[in-house]
Formats: C-alpha cells, structure tokens, sequence
C-alpha cells in the first residue's frame, strides 16, 4: 500500500510511505526528476538508500512486509539537502554511508529506529542535516533558478524560452541542470510530460486528449514515450499500482 502527503519541509518535497504487498512481486518505480532519502525496514534489517533521479522505470522484487519512509525532494531541490550533484547520483539507488560520514548515518538510524513516527524523523533529521549539507557545499552559482526552471518545464515552456528567461545560453542551462536534475532540460521536460500525462490519464481522460493538452503530438507520440520511460503501455500502468 503506498500512501503520500505534503512535507513539512515545504519546497514541493513530499513524505510518502510504501509497504510491500503479503505475496512477493515485482515493483515498477517510474521516472519523475526527483531524489528521495528513504528509510527501509524489514527481514530484520533497517537503513537509509538515496534514489537519484532516473531516466528510466526502475523494478525490483519487493519482499512481503517490507515497509518504506521516504522523503521525495522536488526536481533541483535535492542535491541541497543531500549535498552530492544529481548527476552523480543518475539511474541509481545507494546506501546514505556511501556518501555520508558512516559515524553520522549510525546516529542518525538509532535516532530514527527508536522513533515513534519514522515520517516524521526522516522530515527533521532532512531539515537538520540538509542545513549541514548546505553549509558543506558551495554554492552553486544560480542555484535558486532550479525550481523556477523545473515549475517553466512542467508547464511544458520550450528550453529555449527557458534558458532565455533564466539569462542563459541553452549550453549553460544544460550544465547546471546535470548537477541540479541529474540530466539535461530536455531530457527533464520530457519526464515532466510523461508525468503531467499519466496524471490527466489516471484521472480518466482518453489518451488521445491527454496527448493533446500535454504536448504530444498525437496518440501514437504519447504511447511511444510511455513505453520508453516505463517499459510498458500506458493501458498496463493505468490497471496496476503507480
């Protein structure tokens, strides 16, 4: 059962749980620009991942009882928090010590083990230590365009209009996007697309208005991209869990 709501961290971050169902399956986790610190508890073992943004839908077997915490960082806000670029971080799923100090990450998993609500001791260890993580990490010169160029890509804006807005070259913009998304603006505007189509879809409407109110150039355009990004029809994620 997956559940999610607004993180007090505020910034578009959202606090979700997940917990896998009694018989064992495979889990398809489908792209969306963001990075997630995540708590995994289960078969006797418990510790922290980092999610990079992917490029593509990631799967995995999920083992029955095995339950998820995780905070999801809007695209650009992550690499704040966790102090690494999300380039580095592309189409992969690492263990917190590997880019934290381990002494660091064992306090922080007595602290969230002995808690209560595991949800909310990810939000404060994240506010507490996304502060140190900053404080560590230079600043990245426009850093605080990110939101405002993945809110300009959402809303489907072409990345030259984008770029020309933000003061940039559309190399320039693509630079500081690897570090910020993990990938380029066009390859961000595409799985915001993908996103923004899935939403329209799930809520009822028929592909071919979803291709033409998302962007798409027609019925067959959307099916191709859904394919790509997820592995499967659209018909197949609309049946199963997202």
């Amino acid at each position: 059962m997956y559940r999610e709501r607004p993180s007090t961290l505020g910034g578009g971050a959202v606090l979700w749980t997940r917990t896998a169902a009694p018989v064992a399956g495979p889990a398809l986790v489908l792209p969306d620009g963001c990075m997630d610190l995540i708590w995994r508890e289960g078969d006797g073992a418990a510790g922290f991942l980092v999610a990079g943004p992917d490029t593509r839908a990631q799967t995995g077997a999920e083992r029955p009882g095995t339950a998820w915490t995780g905070l999801r960082f809007a695209p650009g806000t992550g690499p704040a928090v966790l102090g690494v670029p999300a380039r580095e971080l592309r189409d992969q799923r690492v263990p917190l010590d590997a880019l934290w100090p381990g002494a660091r990450v064992r306090r922080l998993t007595e602290r969230v083990t002995e808690a209560a609500d595991r949800g909310e001791a990810l939000e404060e260890l994240a506010a507490l230590d996304g502060l140190a993580a900053r404080s560590r990490t230079p600043e990245a010169p426009g850093r605080e365009l990110h939101p405002a160029v993945a809110r300009a890509l959402a809303a489907g804006r072409s990345v030259a209009d984008v770029a020309r807005e933000a003061g940039l070259s559309e190399r320039q913009l693509h630079r500081r996007s690897l570090d910020a998304f993990g990938y380029g603006p066009k390859t961000l505007a595409r799985i915001l697309r993908f996103q923004r189509a899935l939403e329209r879809a799930r809520a009822g409407r028929p592909p071919a208005e979803v291709a033409a109110v998302t962007g798409y150039a027609d019925q067959a355009h959307l099916a191709r991209d859904v394919r790509a990004l997820a592995g499967v029809p659209l018909g197949t994620l609309l049946r199963g869990p997202g």
